[in-house]
């Protein structure tokens, strides 16, 4: 069970003895609202959704769908202005910022279009990162990170700094750095965005491998055939879903 100091009592005992056979993420009703000057914008309009662990679920949209509002929801980044977001049995929806944050740290593990590596630490540092803000010893950071490393195959470049390494490699240290806190999600925002195809298709087969594992795999993407690689897809318009099911039944919509 992870310790979240914020969860006291009847919630975290709630959190601890959840039913495994509930959703990880469930989505109810969400709205989120933006106004620009009298105009009212619903980036998120009425969507509910629930997502098990162990999927590869792919939310795919065009710009201005609603799909990155949705991801900045799902990824503790903000909260909706009306609903309920339900994160592994944790309603998120009225949290703090320093609450959501320590959601985004110990339940998140996030995969980012441009990788946001630091470039003046060696990539077992980069890794090392979130588990130092985790509050984590010297010595299990190094452990966790050089194991989460290994799974990526880039243990033996544990001290190159990023500058050192292609693109796919640099996603790849993205990705150990998402998997070393060993997170209840992880999070991919156009995770091949950056790539040629070849590189993409690299990193797509990994993901896929991860989930083949048994980890829980949200990909974000405005690109339909990446969409592909998902094993359910969500596809949003106009902040409302239009299509959830299975991958095989969104290609024959194609």
């Amino acid at each position: 069970m992870i310790k979240l100091p914020f969860l006291k009592g009847k919630e975290e005992e709630a959190y601890g003895n959840q039913d495994p056979g509930a959703p990880l993420i469930e989505l109810r009703d969400i709205y989120k609202i933006y106004y620009m000057g009298d105009e009212e914008v619903h980036a998120n309009d009425g969507i509910s959704l629930k997502i098990w662990r162990g999927e590869f679920v792919a939310i795919v949209g065009k710009s201005g769908s609603g799909k990155s509002t949705l991801m900045n929801i799902i990824g503790a980044l903000d909260t909706p202005t009306e609903g309920e977001y339900i994160l592994g049995g944790i309603d998120t929806s009225e949290m703090t910022d320093d609450e959501l944050a320590e959601i985004r740290n110990k339940m998140i593990g996030f995969i980012f279009q441009q990788y946001n590596l630091l470039p003046k630490l060696n990539i077992l540092e980069n890794v090392e990162l979130p588990l130092q803000y985790a509050g984590l010893g010297p010595a299990e950071r190094k452990k966790k990170a050089m194991e989460s490393l290994e799974r990526v195959g880039l243990q033996n470049k544990w001290k190159n700094m990023p500058s050192q390494l292609s693109g796919g490699q640099q996603q790849r240290v993205s990705i150990a750095r998402a998997l070393a806190g060993d997170p209840s999600l992880i999070l991919a925002d156009e995770p091949t965005g950056a790539l040629d195809s070849k590189t993409s298709k690299e990193v797509l087969n990994f993901l896929k491998k991860l989930n083949d594992e048994g980890n829980t795999i949200v990909m974000i993407t405005h690109d339909p055939s990446i969409a592909m690689n998902s094993k359910r897809v969500v596809r949003i318009m106009d902040g409302k879903i239009m299509f959830d099911g299975d991958v095989k039944e969104y290609a024959a919509k194609l």
